[in-house]
């Protein structure tokens, strides 16, 4: 059997397994197993198996990750997300479909706590769905605004999948953080400004007359928890205080002192953020061991090396290597999630990135490179097939077929691929905030 041929037969069980709902972390670690049984036999593969499993799961680096998600657990528990969508109605509430556009703002804010981009969808489609449906929106345009909203919590930071690639790309976590912070502010806009034509352009989405909610001292006062977390997690990293473990671990204590404060989180809630922490921490874990497996089986086969050797005698220009990568990934994205995708393709894809010449320096490369792959994994979110952002959003909303929720993120599909084509051609958009991380 040809190095290829064997390569895509790893592939090949990997998407058998997954056709059968067989878990994805299982499915990789799966056709990995195969594929290095078949290359290298029981005693290697045993060997590796043993080493690799300590050498990924004591690594200091990985504990940010739990913290993060505790952090994101206290603020959805703790009723921070329905002061963060007072104030965001607040302001934008003067606007055709402003409620719309508040769900965005309130998602963006959460989304800087929380981390997660399935845990600020349901959580703020759980305070402003019922909202935006009493002022009179369609269901098409409200859950689709709540589930591109949702992409937001990894878009901006802190961000679970680029903790992850700063990871597997050995780069510095905080500016990583700090390039993601222009593109996920463009992409909040952006998501607005979708909306505001979307609401003039098809009549009946959202109520003609305006829906601004009474700005008072009472929701001023509900953000400034909010405000302080960030302040001082990120303030603390960026001024050099702590590291950025050590800022997910301020972060959860600050945010949990916020939701005791608030007066919302009871001892229930309080053990259920370590349990939804652990569950969660555990399942990516697994697919870091995973996908592992099935990275060195495929590393076996040579066929990584090779494909970035033909790919570099092409000749091709190097935006256009990027933009094929990008496509591939949004096509991934429907059938896979996105920390599997970081996990199973950057291995393969950044070494090839990182030999090829973009007139950058090989570290804003790879901080770039990462910020348009999270850029595109969002995709994901949000496209069908698969679109777990509509489906959790969806499913919350029992009574707007799937087929509308679909329809509704049209707009913000459009949003994100014109949002792409701008950081692929304008890099410095990325790399502009990261000069001053020291």
């Amino acid at each position: 059997m040809s190095a290829l041929t064997l390569a895509l037969t790893i592939f090949g069980i990997m998407l058998l397994l997954m056709a059968i709902r067989v878990p994805i972390a299982i499915a990789m670690f799966g056709a990995g197993t195969v594929g290095y049984l078949m290359q290298s036999g029981w005693g290697p593969y045993s060997s590796f198996l043993n080493t690799q499993a300590f050498a990924r799961f004591a690594s200091y680096d990985l504990s940010v990750i739990p913290l993060f998600i505790l952090m994101g657990n206290f603020a959805t528990q703790g009723g921070i997300s329905k002061a963060l969508f007072q104030f965001a109605a607040g302001i934008m509430g003067r606007f055709k479909g402003g409620l719309a556009m508040a769900a965005v703002l309130a998602s963006a804010a959460f989304g800087s706590i929380c981390g997660s981009s399935v845990a600020t969808a349901a959580t703020i489609t759980g305070v402003a769905l019922p909202e935006m449906k009493r002022h009179g929106y369609s269901g098409r345009l409200s859950t689709g605004t709540l589930a591109a909203g949702g992409t937001l919590g990894i878009l901006i930071p802190p961000s679970v999948p680029l903790v992850i690639y700063a990871i597997l790309a050995e780069q510095n976590i905080a500016k990583l953080f700090a390039a993601a912070i222009v593109p996920g502010v463009i992409a909040m806009v952006g998501y607005m400004v979708a909306i505001g034509v979307y609401v003039r352009l098809v009549p009946g989405q959202a109520p003609e007359s305006q829906d601004r909610e009474p700005m008072d001292m009472h929701s001023l006062m509900g953000i400034l928890p909010i405000a302080i977390v960030f302040a001082i997690v990120f303030g603390g990293i960026y001024g050099g205080l702590f590291t950025p473990t050590e800022g997910a671990a301020v972060g959860a204590a600050a945010t949990f002192v916020a939701a005791l404060l608030k007066r919302e989180i009871t001892w229930a809630k309080f053990k259920f953020c370590f349990y939804d922490t652990a569950t969660s921490s555990a399942m990516i874990f697994l697919i870091f061991i995973g996908a592992d497996i099935m990275n060195a089986s495929l590393a076996l086969t040579q066929v990584p090396a090779q494909l970035a050797e033909v790919v570099g005698s092409w000749g091709l220009p190097p935006l256009m290597v990027v933009t094929a990568i990008l496509l591939f990934y949004v096509v991934l994205g429907a059938v896979m999630d996105e920390l599997s995708m970081i996990l199973l393709t950057i291995p393969i894809f950044f070494p090839m990135i990182m030999g090829m010449d973009f007139g950058m320096a090989k570290e804003s490369v790879a901080i770039w490179f990462g910020i348009m792959v999270l850029m595109t994994v969002g995709f994901g979110l949000l496209a069908p097939p698969v679109g777990l952002n509509v489906y959790v959003v969806n499913n919350l909303a029992k009574d707007v077929p799937i087929a509308e929720s679909y329809r509704g993120v049209m707009p913000f599909l459009i949003s994100d691929t014109l949002r792409t084509i701008v950081l692929l051609l304008f890099p410095a958009l990325s790399l502009w905030l990261v000069q001053f991380v020291g």
